[in-house]
């Protein structure tokens, strides 16, 4: 049986930390950035790591 292929477009989006944990962006920063506050904006500039209930689904995708 061949080896699964890792999902790129998925492994462009995440990036592992140091310690193995799965670091993404926040979304909500594409577009209609003129009704968001400032302090809203400021804050989805900041990665966030991915949550546990979705770490065992990406992880299968990326194939570390």
């Amino acid at each position: 049986m061949p080896k699964m292929k890792t999902k790129k477009a998925l492994s462009k989006r995440v990036k592992r930390t140091g310690s193995g944990k799965l670091k993404r962006s926040q979304a909500y920063t594409s577009h209609f950035m003129r009704h968001k506050s400032q302090k809203q904006k400021r804050n989805l500039r900041q990665s966030s790591l991915v949550s546990n209930s979705d770490y065992k689904r990406i992880k299968h995708l990326l194939q570390d």
